[in-house]
């Protein structure tokens, strides 16, 4: 992961004894940019907000409002945000101080549900979650994050264009779309790394290496981040599906249970895909130790065949005057065609027996 990106596992918290509701904002978190997008039967206006008060008119009406919060930069503008949709300081925290375990809460107003999106980084091929708080009531829906607002892009273009149902339906099916939308975005991340496990197998199998068994604990660690940010979101969905809540209509709690069951297909894909991981890593030992077994069969293939040829000269080799065929002119080239012949028998005897060469048929 890029180290200046706060991870599941790197919690942005405000400091030690701080009171409830304190905001832990980082000083590289981008400028606010709002945007809102009204709509109903009759309409749609989307337009940028400079000031939070330009908000309030639209919540007024029977229309839905869609206010989008891109960047935490100014913690006095989340929190003038805060107050015109009446967040509870400690659902406002849980939105700022990130990353947040994916989870449903039920408050007296609003409904907040926090979920993660995956995507694969373009300069070092890793994976990062971002963090999507989602605040919904009645008759808006607020979302905050701090660079989501490319993932969100399909959702808007439904609203521009009015296709399908979305225009028409009230806040709950918009976060619907956005849940969706969050947890779609998980499976090309998946199919990108389930073609990195396969290129590393296929690596492992025809030479393993020792960066072969780096690029296996990067998968891994890719995939676990995957599943820290995945298995929490799957109980977040469930309890809109299953839960009697007054912001979800029983109509999209039916499409709800579909991005329940889409969020269960990706876990069992990360399992695989995490399961792949560990095998690799025991084809890699086991190439590994085949190799290791291939150069000992070798060399003690060949300290076989020296044994006897050593033994021949180091008889010849003592000093002993009176030893057959060593003043004779035929000695020495008698004696290399019998080491020849001993190392030649010797080869085609392990030859045949598969220990040389290909194995016999």
């Amino acid at each position: 992961m890029s180290a200046h990106r706060p991870t599941i596992t790197r919690k942005r918290t405000p400091p030690v004894g701080a009171s409830p509701g304190t905001l832990a904002i980082s000083p590289a978190s981008p400028t606010p940019v709002i945007t809102l997008m009204d709509f109903g039967p009759d309409g749609f206006v989307e337009r940028v907000i400079e000031d939070p008060s330009e908000i309030p008119p639209y919540l007024d009406s029977e229309t839905v409002t869609w206010v989008d919060v891109e960047g935490m930069g100014d913690e006095g503008l989340i929190r003038r945000v805060g107050d015109i949709f009446g967040l509870h300081p400690l659902a406002l925290a849980d939105a700022v101080n990130i990353p947040q375990r994916p989870k449903s809460d039920m408050y007296d107003s609003f409904e907040l549900v926090i979920t993660r999106l995956a995507r694969i980084n373009p300069s070092d091929a890793d994976v990062e979650t971002d963090q999507l708080s989602i605040f919904f009531g009645l008759h808006f829906v607020l979302t905050i994050h701090e660079q989501c607002g490319s993932a969100l892009e399909p959702v808007r273009m439904r609203l521009r264009s009015g296709a399908g149902p979305i225009q028409r339906s009230g806040p709950d099916y918009l976060v619907y779309s956005l849940l969706d939308t969050a947890v779609d975005g998980f499976f090309p991340v998946l199919e990108e790394l389930g073609e990195y496990l396969e290129n590393v197998e296929q690596k492992i199998f025809d030479d393993p290496r020792p960066e072969h068994l780096r690029e296996v604990y990067h998968g891994r660690r890719q995939l676990l981040e995957l599943r820290r940010a995945i298995w929490p979101q799957r109980e977040a969905v469930n309890s809109l599906v299953r839960d009697d809540n007054p912001f979800v209509s029983p109509n999209v709690r039916t499409y709800m249970r579909d991005v329940y069951d889409h969020t269960v297909q990706i876990i069992d894909m990360t399992e695989t895909y995490r399961d792949l991981a560990s095998n690799l890593m025991d084809m890699y030992m086991s190439a590994l130790g085949q190799r290791t077994n291939d150069v000992m069969k070798i060399l003690t293939v060949m300290s076989s065949i020296f044994i006897p040829l050593t033994f021949i000269t180091g008889l010849y080799g003592m000093n002993f005057i009176h030893m057959p065929g060593l003043k004779s002119p035929l000695g020495f080239g008698l004696t290399i065609v019998i080491m020849l012949t001993i190392a030649g028998t010797e080869l085609s005897y392990f030859r045949r027996k598969g220990w040389l060469g290909r194995p016999p048929r």
